[in-house]
């Protein structure tokens, strides 16, 4: 067996890995980069980018169909599922491939194929070809999904999101297990390109909403393009002649069965740390079996080991990936000098249409950081001039503020042009700007950010601190 001594061990090579790796390689040359599956990153591969190339599709589809409402009709429209599944596929490849040559580009002796396992603190065993004496230790192995057993009885009709987009033409039908980000965006999209599609959840969630008033909203809007009960009492999934045959209470006591072509498990998502022999670490665990860290270090307890991105199961966003890469490649490569990194102000946003974000705290979390005293402001884009202009006013815009300072604390969104609005919001968070504040930087008119203007004047009405807005639509007159 190989041995070899190096500083720091990477394992994962995905979009925190690929970013720790950099933050190393600017203090050693003694480091190796582990990664057991094929490059290219989750969001390359099987995430972000192939999910928003269905959903554009999805898009101009449901965009024609709306012609009408501006007394334009283009005809028939025609959705070519094998044109749309050639283009994901296509434009996806481009993604990897850019991906791929980053990583190739890194020295071939930092790149080591194979499956990681601790068989001590420091050393891991690469296959069984390689040993790795590493000083500090990296774990970046990302997440995969996870599948309740259950839904294991569709047999070969059960597909995941990673599955999906190597589908050479879109199916009849659908049925979605999971509402959160991944269901609601592919099932939206699926739906708008044609295929019969029903969304089940448990516990009734709607995607990352917290705030009650906009899930209640939001649920209305998608029970309009396609059932979806969040708080699903299902009796059985079973493989069947053309399909997946589900049954479920479809109202107080009446059973209902429909079969579908395939069921969709976008039932959340697990971490890979349970092939490391994460035991042979000799760190601290929590009753899940996932290593217990410092979320401003990303440090294993007072160990050499640091755990970043989809791994540590806490945000699984690819800019929180590549921040914690950033810190936890620092720290690694500085150890036993840790220090804590800049976490920035939470932010989300879901592809659907309207679509949903969360920016700075959740209410609840605003609740118990105030003690109670805060207070909200909201906004209804049903009125909204742009809005009903472009015909995309459904959407609730809800922001939160503290008492007495006046302080901006967060806001969740469901409506047009949610990440972009999103994105002004988490910048006034990131910088701590107060209510008023917002309201002393420049709106455009007419544009729907006239509408979070809307929403900061009722928030700071409720702080007690500025005027009662005027009634009627004072988004579209000049000079307020």
């Amino acid at each position: 067996m190989e041995k070899r001594e190096v500083d720091v061990a990477i394992i994962g090579a995905g979009t925190a890995g690929m970013v720790a790796y950099q933050r190393v390689r600017k203090v050693t040359d003694k480091v190796v980069l582990i990664e057991s599956g094929e490059y290219g990153t989750t969001c390359a591969r099987v995430g972000c980018m192939p999910s928003k190339l269905l959903i554009a599709a999805a898009d101009s589809a449901y965009g024609m169909s709306r012609g009408k409402l501006f007394g334009i009709s283009a005809g028939d429209i025609t959705v070519d599922g094998k044109r749309v599944m050639e283009r994901v596929r296509s434009e996806r490849d481009r993604f990897v491939d850019s991906v791929v040559r980053s990583v190739e580009k890194f020295p071939e002796e930092h790149r080591i194929k194979g499956n990681a396992r601790f068989a001590g603190p420091n050393r891991l065993i690469v296959g069984n070809e390689t040993e790795i004496h590493a000083q500090r230790i990296i774990i970046a192995t990302g997440s995969r999904p996870n599948i309740p057993g259950f839904l294991k009885e569709a047999k070969d009709r059960l597909v995941l999101n990673d599955d999906i987009f190597e589908w050479q033409d879109l199916p009849e039908s659908v049925v979605v297990f999971g509402p959160g980000v991944i269901g609601l965006e592919l099932g939206q999209a699926l739906s708008r390109l044609g295929v019969r599609v029903r969304m089940f959840g448990v516990g009734g969630a709607v995607g990352p909403i917290r705030d009650e008033s906009i899930r209640k909203y939001a649920l209305e809007c998608f029970n309009e393009e396609f059932p979806l009960d969040p708080d699903s009492d299902v009796k059985r999934v079973e493989r069947v002649d053309g399909g997946v045959a589900v049954t479920f209470l479809d109202g107080v006591d009446s059973e209902k069965t429909e079969t579908f072509e395939y069921l969709l498990a976008a039932t959340g998502r697990r971490p890979n740390v349970d092939s490391l022999d994460i035991q042979n670490a000799d760190i601290e665990l929590d009753e899940k079996g996932l290593p217990v860290f410092d979320p401003h270090t990303l440090r294993c307890g007072q160990s050499h080991i640091f755990i970043c991105g989809d791994a540590n199961n806490a945000l699984p966003l690819l800019h929180e990936a590549a921040d914690e890469g950033r810190i936890a490649g620092n720290n690694a490569a500085s150890y036993p000098d840790v220090r804590a990194g800049l976490r920035r102000t939470p932010l989300a946003v879901v592809f659907t249409d309207p679509q949903i974000a969360s920016v700075g705290l959740t209410i609840d979390e605003v609740d118990r950081r105030c003690a109670g005293r805060f207070a909200v402001g909201e906004v209804s884009f049903e009125d909204q001039g742009r809005s009903r202009v472009i015909g995309k006013n459904r959407g609730l815009l809800r922001v939160y503020g503290e008492h007495g300072s006046g302080m901006f604390m967060g806001a969740e969104m469901f409506g047009p042009a949610a990440e972009h609005i999103a994105h002004l919001l988490a910048w006034s968070a990131q910088r701590r700007l107060t209510v008023s504040e917002m309201l002393e930087m420049p709106f455009y008119h007419p544009v729907i950010e006239e509408g979070l203007r809307t929403a900061l004047k009722h928030l700071n009405r409720n702080l007690d601190i500025g005027p009662v807005p005027e009634e009627g639509c004072s988004d579209c007159g000049p000079g307020v």
